[in-house]
């Protein structure tokens, strides 16, 4: 445990050294949120109510995404892996005494520690300032909360790292990780809420683990979901353990694959 919390320590502090950069992210994500929020508003003065939100609800749900993108990693279609595929770095990888994907799991949680204190509360604590918001004041909804992003948090990096694997195959996952952002920001509900999208589309979503990254854990957080939390908590245990053990599965095939570039 002690190496993979090292990792975590180590990449955490990698990802927090670069200021320009994260006030330059703070500024784009709120800019952007100011601008989803406006459109939102639009939507919601002509019907009041959608999905089981209302226009605070709507607004609230804006900037806890603008807040949620960097830690969960919705605009990240693979991990750091995929790069050390393509380069051969993985060669080194293979040979560390310890779980190969728990290592990879540990530098994407000190990444995700990084955006948490960098980049989460100030878009939402700005919004909160500037548009009416709705959130919780009691302390369990905030505990859910953390434990359903957790959750998202693993779903997506499950999702990134299997992606990141087919590099052993294709030598090259870019192409992969491209059409992997494109569907999780849309299922995910970064562009709109699962929860507004109509018929067959919104109950695909819903089913899809995409949504166990970011609406789930908001629907958490401001009581908008239908299941409530128990049942939220499961859908996401299920998808966690199934993309896991699936990424596990993939781990053990690509460790008789394995091809380093120039040799």
């Amino acid at each position: 445990m002690r190496v993979y919390l090292t990792a975590a320590r180590l990449s955490f502090r990698r990802y927090i050294t670069y200021r320009s950069a994260t006030i330059a992210g703070l500024i784009t994500n709120t800019c952007f949120g100011f601008i989803r929020a406006y459109i939102l508003l639009a939507m919601w003065h002509e019907k009041p109510h959608i999905g089981g939100y209302d226009a605070a609800d709507a607004v609230t749900y804006v900037f806890l995404t603008q807040g949620l993108t960097t830690p969960i990693g919705i605009f990240f279609g693979s991990t750091e892996l995929g790069l050390r595929i393509r380069t051969g770095e993985v060669a080194t990888d293979l040979y560390r005494p310890c779980d190969f994907q728990l290592w990879f799991l540990a530098l994407d949680v000190g990444r995700a520690v990084a955006g948490l204190v960098l980049r989460t509360a100030p878009p939402v604590v700005i919004g909160t300032l500037f548009f009416p918001t709705r959130l919780p004041a009691a302390p369990l909804p905030w505990l859910e909360f953390a434990l359903s992003c957790t959750l998202g948090l693993l779903i997506n990096f499950a999702i990134r790292y299997l992606v990141s694997l087919s590099a052993f195959w294709t030598l090259d996952e870019r192409g992969s990780a491209a059409l992997l952002l494109v569907v999780s920001m849309f299922f995910s509900g970064m562009i709109i809420p699962v929860a507004v999208m109509p018929g067959w589309l919104g109950a695909l979503a819903r089913t899809l683990p995409w949504s166990a990254t970011l609406q789930v854990p908001i629907d958490v957080l401001l009581g908008t979901g239908t299941a409530g939390f128990l049942n939220a908590l499961a859908f996401q245990l299920l998808w966690a353990a199934a993309l896991i053990a699936l990424g596990r599965a993939v781990t053990t095939a690509a460790r008789r694959k394995t091809v380093v570039q120039g040799g």
